[in-house]
């Protein structure tokens, strides 16, 4: 079974109630749509109702499993500002200011997620990464154990002319911009445990570098090996290299005469840039020229989760995403709604 059907297929066992925010764009509409149809979540969507049912109804009858939150009628409303005022009156927010945010879309579909009204939230389809991770880290939280709040992009592989198929992490392509070692560090064990979440698969993890095996010197490659020592000395038994280029990383040829006694043996499929520019420029990559499928940005660290879209998202995209976060709240065992 290929990736994404494997997502959906688990997606489909548990319907967890994941809320979309962007409830009046035509591509969230459709994904809510297609998503009921493969029943991969029970779908709230965020905003007017009147013209949400107005734009469902051009489609057919509204399917079950579709309901329409909207702010300004809410009886959740109230509840929502309190919830948000005690969470940011120390930054000044007073209970008018607390009113007008908790009505918005994204603000509203976070706090459902922690009041637990809803599982998991998806956004991003209009507004910015910024505006989405701000509002998850505000409002969700991060999680109890977790030091950093970072993102990856699901690399899905699957055409004919992929010469290997399946599922890779690209790590981070979508956040965090210039990681310190320590990040870096936290980032890869991250991105681990998401693997293992989505995909059930084992994580073999690159510490990307221009550099492999010391082949250069330079301060930029000494953070990469940092960070894999810390990453060694805190999960001995995680498969990792670093620091290490990308063809040792993936290419079984290249890693015997570059990195003969890797534990990755050219087969990593956890991928750990060192900085922004270098992940958010190779997923792009991938996607556009190599065709792979890209879903994500995904959210890792957060207490509950909450997912980004990129702005020039399709509905199958959202879909995706919407099955992505349910596997997430099935790993994160989060209770769901009554």
């Amino acid at each position: 079974m290929k990736p994404l059907e494997t997502l959906l297929a688990n997606a489909a066992r548990s319907e967890r109630r994941i809320v979309l925010s962007e409830g009046t764009d035509p591509r969230v509409i459709e994904a809510a749509l297609m998503a009921r149809r493969a029943r991969a979540a029970r779908i709230m969507l965020v905003g007017p109702e009147a013209e949400i049912v107005q734009a469902l109804e051009t489609h057919g009858p509204v399917p079950e499993g579709i309901e329409i939150a909207d702010p300004e009628t809410s009886p959740h409303l109230p509840r929502m500002a309190r919830t948000y005022h005690e969470l940011r009156r120390h930054k000044g927010v007073d209970e008018e200011a607390a009113l007008d945010a908790a009505r918005q879309p994204h603000v509203f579909a976070a706090l459902m997620v922690r009041l637990g009204l809803a599982d998991g939230t998806v956004g991003g389809a209009r507004l910015t990464t910024a505006e989405i991770v701000r509002t998850a880290i505000q409002v969700i939280g991060k999680a109890p154990e977790a030091k950093l709040v970072s993102s990856f992009f699901l690399m899905l592989f699957c055409r004919d002319h992929h010469a290997k198929k399946g599922a890779h992490v690209f790590s981070d392509a979508g956040l965090v911009v210039d990681p310190s070692a320590e990040e870096m560090a936290e980032i890869a064990r991250a991105s681990a445990a998401s693997l293992r979440q989505l995909v059930n698969e084992t994580p073999r993890v690159a510490m990307l570098s221009f550099s492999t095996r010391g082949s250069a010197s330079h301060e930029k490659v000494s953070k990469v090996t940092l960070a894999t020592r810390i990453v060694r000395e805190a999960d001995p038994g995680l498969a990792i290299d670093g620091e290490i280029q990308f063809d040792a990383a993936f290419v079984p040829e290249v890693a015997l005469s570059k990195a003969s006694d890797s534990a990755l043996g050219g087969n990593a499929n956890v991928f750990i840039f060192p900085n922004l520019d270098a992940g958010n420029i190779a997923y792009k990559i991938a996607q556009r020229i190599g065709e792979a499928v890209a879903v994500g940005p995904i959210l890792q660290g957060l207490a509950k989760p909450a997912n980004d879209l990129s702005r020039g998202c399709s509905a199958e995209d959202i879909l995706h995403m919407i099955a992505v976060t349910s596997a997430q709240c099935e790993a994160q065992h989060v209770p769901q709604p009554a």
